[in-house]
């Protein structure tokens, strides 16, 4: 973009950029329908839609910096050194441009061609939606040598847009309280927001973002800051992604291209795993569910490496008596793919999934290139990567076999369900579960203890494969990975050969799937074991939130007649300083060590009714950090392992 259309555009985005398309009357009614959820996920959204419209001010060409805070009374800032929202009168109406975009959903500079190329913030709801969901909200702008405020209260303007000092800088800020009359958590969590900032200074390299936790200062009085900056953008990004797996080329397959007037940007590395490892963006946008962009990427890969490996292993593929598929062209492969689309047409509720198909072709094309003329100038790397391929392409016939025989007789007929399954009588899977327990001792007394109706008991032999480190066949080949599968009615390969490791939960024979072990580390380490299998083989069951993870008492701590189950140490503290007023002196206090410690009324009546039990979600909510602490926690490689888990040791409940 040419530097005289630079300042054209500058001088053009006023109140008569900012286009109206609806009000802001819903928001608060249906708060859930505009940011998803009112919970952690709708929370930190909030902060996502006041920095989308900083990065497409970036996006623009003029903004460098961006400042996150999270502030003491867990309230955001933002602060981005862009042009400043406009402040001048809206000609429609009738009022501050600044008060439009700060009251009107769907308001912004972003609708208007002249003002915004592409835009990452168009999918969202825009910062009125913020405003509506803020008790308080203050907006500060620096333009035209003077530096605007206005405040607002659950998205009502509490005075006009006022002029609060001079300056020669420009940009806004934009701080904001979540109204916790709307919201179940108001708590920001560090972690949740590093990792969607960091991600966003990979996407657009040259930025430089800051983030700053105020609530807690460390031992030097600072604190606790991160600064994202990346000068290679997806090319570092993707080596990022892979920094706890053993590489299989050095080499970052990278283009950074235009095809079609679609910019794409891509990165490709192969490691020794199994695992295909897709991340796909669009304008910003974490497309989880795919689209167009992917399936081109996918058709170009497959179409490239196939030709290649026919051409240079063709005796090797013959003696191997196997049709490659493009699943195998995948297998130990991470990548980056970012497109900039003028107009995306985004598929589903959950808006991320793209529709447009021009971004097929463009995709398809530039990868197709990039990746022929990579094999054609690495002749060593390309025989390692098709040599990984042929592996793959043996490995998945083996599984298809393993597959066919887990899967000969049908889970309703009851016939092929495992030994060890107590079922439930009820055949209705929406008032059904099933409790994965571990070992025989407490399976017999879950057994006993359960509601026969609609509570069916699964006992465990100890410690499941661990699949992060083993090859995809192997999980069939383990009599309790295999017993899982079957008893719960799961399917794979059930859409031919292209998606033979898709699972299908069509028929899925329970509606909550309950791991239920000790509480203790063995017991992490078997819950860890179990969600890794899920995450890894059957991700599906996650995203329909299947999965849950049992809480059974850690003590009864008892002082004559009066006995209470205490589920924490806090709870434990708490009943001591009710009930002996701070002193352990005449209270007993049973820790329970294992499931098997509690009869069968104990173990109904404190972890399996489901009128008092405590059951806790498995969601996965930003699945690029989801990847990464399973590839931590479970893969081979004992150094991060080590290092994370002192990180995170405070946080963990550990019996030593």
């Amino acid at each position: 973009m040419s530097e005289e259309l630079n300042n054209a555009q500058n001088a053009n985005y006023s109140a008569d950029s900012i286009q109206v398309l609806e009000g802001l009357e819903a928001v608060r009614k249906r708060p859930a329908m505009y940011i998803g959820d009112i919970s952690v996920k709708g929370l930190h959204h909030l902060v996502y839609e006041v920095v989308d419209n900083s990065i497409d001010e970036a996006l623009a060409g003029y903004c460098t910096h961006i400042e996150v805070f999270i502030n003491e009374d867990n309230s955001i800032t933002v602060i981005d050194n862009g042009r400043g929202i406009p402040v001048d009168m809206h000609e429609k109406e009738h009022k501050s441009a600044l008060e439009v975009v700060l009251t009107v959903l769907h308001a912004g500079g972003k609708f208007d061609k002249g003002s915004y190329k592409v835009s990452g913030g168009l999918h969202g709801v825009g910062v009125s939606c913020v405003n509506a969901l803020s008790t308080y909200l203050r907006a500060e702008v620096r333009r035209d040598g003077k530096i605007y405020m206005q405040e607002y209260a659950c998205g009502k303007p509490l005075h006009g847009v006022e002029v609060i000092g001079t300056t020669e800088e420009t940009g806004t800020t934009i701080t904001f309280k979540p109204d916790d009359s709307i919201f179940i958590e108001t708590v920001y969590q560090y972690e949740i927001l590093q990792n969607r900032l960091r991600e966003l200074a990979y996407l657009n390299k040259g930025i430089t973002i800051s983030f700053t936790d105020r609530r807690e200062k460390k031992e030097d009085g600072t604190f606790r800051q991160e600064i994202f900056h990346s000068d290679e953008g997806v090319k570092e990004f993707v080596r990022f992604l892979n920094r706890n797996n053993e590489p299989l080329i050095n080499d970052v397959i990278y283009l950074n291209t235009e095809k079609q007037g679609v910019p794409i940007e891509c990165a490709v590395m192969y490691n020794t795993g199994y695992r295909e490892n897709l991340h796909s963006y669009v304008n910003n946008i974490n497309t989880v569910e795919g689209g167009t962009h992917e399936a081109g990427f996918r058709t170009a890969l497959t179409r490239i490496l196939k030709k290649y490996a026919e051409d240079t292993n063709a005796k090797a593929i013959e003696k191997a008596k196997i049709e490659i598929s493009g699943e195998d062209f995948r297998e130990g492969l991470i990548a980056v793919i970012s497109v900039k689309v003028a107009e995306p047409q985004f598929e589903g509720q959950t808006k991320t999934k793209l529709g447009n198909n021009e971004v097929s072709g463009a995709v398809n094309q530039a990868v197709g290139e990039a990746l022929t003329n990579y094999l054609e100038e690495h002749p060593k790397e390309a025989k390692l990567i098709v040599d990984k391929v042929i592996l793959a392409a043996t490995a998945r016939i083996a599984a298809r076999k393993a597959r066919e025989s887990v899967q000969r007789k049908s889970p309703m007929s009851g016939g092929g369900l495992p030994g060890k399954l107590a079922d439930c009588s009820s055949r209705n899977p929406e008032e059904c579960e099933i409790f994965l327990v571990e070992g025989d001792s407490a399976g017999g007394s879950a057994k006993q203890g359960r509601s026969r109706a609609t509570q069916a008991i699964l006992p465990l032999r100890g410690k499941i494969l661990n699949v992060e480190k083993a090859m995809w066949h192997k999980a069939f080949e383990s009599d309790e990975v295999n017993n899982i599968i079957t008893a719960l009615g799961i399917r794979f390969g059930v859409d031919g050969e292209e998606d033979s490791k898709k699972a299908n939960i069509d028929k899925l024979r329970y509606n909550k799937i309950i791991i239920m072990t000790d509480a203790d580390v063995d017991g992490s380490h078997i819950d860890t074991l179990i969600m890794t299998l899920f995450y890894r083989y059957m991700p599906e069951v996650i995203e329909g939130g299947h999965l849950y993870i049992a809480n059974p008492p850690l003590y009864l701590c008892s002082k004559g007649n009066i006995k209470e189950y205490c589920y924490t140490d806090e709870a434990r503290q708490a009943f001591i300083q009710k009930y002996g007023a701070g002193s352990e002196k005449g209270i007993h206090t049973q820790r329970y060590k294992g499931l098997g410690e509690m009869n069968p009324e104990q173990l109904w009546e404190t972890t399996m009714n489901p009128e008092t039990r405590i059951l806790k979600q498995v969601t996965i909510n930003d699945a690029t950090n989801v990847d990464y602490i399973f590839s931590i926690l479970m893969g081979e490689d004992v150094g991060p392992r080590r290092e994370f888990i002192e990180q995170n040791a405070t946080y963990a409940n550990i019996d030593a």
